[in-house]
């Protein structure tokens, strides 16, 4: 069978959902595959007769008749959601779209208590929030590594009465850590309003009532069905989600999701359930930087605000999106955190006509760079393309943070036109751009390379 990885080369809001949805239409596959990330995806999809989705938790060729969305286990399910997702999507003309999806049995889940712990601490952050999306992606993992023996899957969620018994001990012990923060809160305030959830009687119950379709619908299921549904696609796209930029081992901590966002999680379920496969990484990015909520964003700049026109606006929890001109330095990072990619797409490409000017970012200014000793090392290696810092521990990531949110990018001027700036793009890269996106449906795309 063949396998396209799509992997986001930024910090997320790439083009992930464009791209998956242009693969099984292009390819035929009979299959999308999320491999990591959970609720917090943002991917759109702009079908051919003008429907529009934002992609969550079910995969993005779903508008695409028959094709299936199996959540591997490296996915943080978020069950109401996903409900909601469904019924929404049945309201598109979907009908048949939890025929299409199945849930890993080993898939973690996300509980009232997660989320409300989740946005508790980031809402005692302040002004050093990290970005969270607020749903409890990264607290159901810490929670998971730190007492596996109470990590609720998705398994669970078909035996009432072992689910009860975690949802209580999740309760009662999350209560505990998050006493101090309550405390701090007032009586009226959003933390306190997260707070009630564990003091109010009666929230499980209601949410395993809430979430009993799942079981129902028959939605859970073991992992070697992930092995007969390739080998029925034959074609299968998996869709990653958020951006290496942002990877767990290798992104700029403490700006960083709890997930791997390189494409080693579906290597692994295809080694597992489909070896021999032939797998063909497809690395994205926009023709210029962007990011959603605080952290690095070295080339950031106020001029794009007003050509880019967004699906993906502010959140609440996020905080709003960010522009920056292209970054090469952080691509080159990407791409060596990713052990490179088989092809590349640039989307995005109707924003530099609109601006009538472009630039680009080769590097950054090295006399703006941080003193400290152990800063400097790091700097050098933001200098040379970042060879070493993919396996710094997490102190010295914390460093390099600190050093990129203090450079200073060296700009050069480039075309508008998409040929031009693909050019200069593969330039900066040394590798070719495989695929060009000028708006944001599947028909947009225009293939450079055939095999694509």
């Amino acid at each position: 069978m063949r396998a396209y990885v799509v992997v986001d080369l930024g910090f997320g809001d790439a083009g992930k959902g464009l791209l998956t949805d242009f693969l099984v239409r292009r390819t035929g596959a009979g299959l999308v595959v999320r491999y990591n990330g959970g609720a917090q995806a943002g991917h759109n999809v702009v079908a051919p007769d003008g429907r529009h989705h934002t992609f969550s938790q079910f995969g993005s060729g779903t508008f695409v008749p028959g094709v299936r969305t199996f959540l591997s286990r490296h996915v943080v399910v978020h069950p109401a959601a996903l409900l909601a997702e469904g019924d929404l999507l049945q309201e598109q003309g979907v009908r048949d779209v939890y025929a299409r999806l199945r849930v890993s049995a080993r898939a973690p889940v996300i509980t009232p208590f997660h989320q409300a712990a989740n946005r508790l601490r980031e809402l005692a952050r302040g002004a050093d929030r990290h970005g969270s999306c607020g749903v409890g992606v990264g607290e159901t993992v810490e929670d998971a590594r730190a007492h596996p023996e109470e990590r609720l899957l998705a398994g669970d969620l078909l035996h009432p009465d072992e689910l009860r018994r975690k949802l209580r001990r999740i309760r009662e012990r999350k209560r505990q850590e998050l006493a101090p923060l309550a405390a701090q809160a007032g009586p009226a305030s959003r933390s306190a309003l997260e707070w009630g959830l564990f003091e109010r009687d009666g929230v499980a119950e209601e949410w395993i009532a809430s979430i009993a379709r799942l079981g129902a619908l028959g939605l859970v299921a073991p992992d070697d069905l992930l092995g007969r549904w390739l080998d029925e696609a034959q074609t299968a796209v998996f869709e990653g989600a958020q951006g290496v930029l942002l990877d767990a081992d290798a992104g700029f901590h403490p700006y960083t999701t709890w997930s791997r966002c390189t494409a080693d999680n579906a290597l692994e379920l295809l080694a597992e359930q489909a070896p021999g496969a032939q797998v063909r990484k497809v690395g994205v990015l926009r023709a210029y930087a962007v990011r959603h909520g605080p952290g690095p964003l070295p080339t950031e700049t106020g001029e794009l605000e007003t050509v880019v026109a967004e699906h993906n606006r502010a959140g609440d929890w996020q905080g709003p999106v960010r522009y920056g001109w292209f970054d090469a330095v952080l691509v080159r990072y990407a791409l060596a955190v990713a052990g490179g990619v088989d092809r590349l797409v640039l989307t995005h490409l109707d924003v530099p006509p609109r601006l009538g000017s472009w630039r680009v970012c080769p590097g950054y200014r090295g006399e703006a760079l941080a003193q400290a000793p152990v800063e400097r090392q790091i700097a050098a290696g933001l200098l040379t393309g970042f060879r070493t810092a993919p396996g710094l521990p997490l102190v010295q990531r914390e460093h390099l943070t600190r050093a990129l949110l203090r450079v200073e990018p060296a700009l050069e001027a480039c075309g508008t036109e998409a040929p031009a700036l693909a050019a200069k793009v593969a330039a900066l890269l040394g590798r070719p751009v495989d695929a060009l996106a000028r708006g944001p449906a599947a028909a947009d795309v225009e293939t450079l390379t055939a095999d694509l």
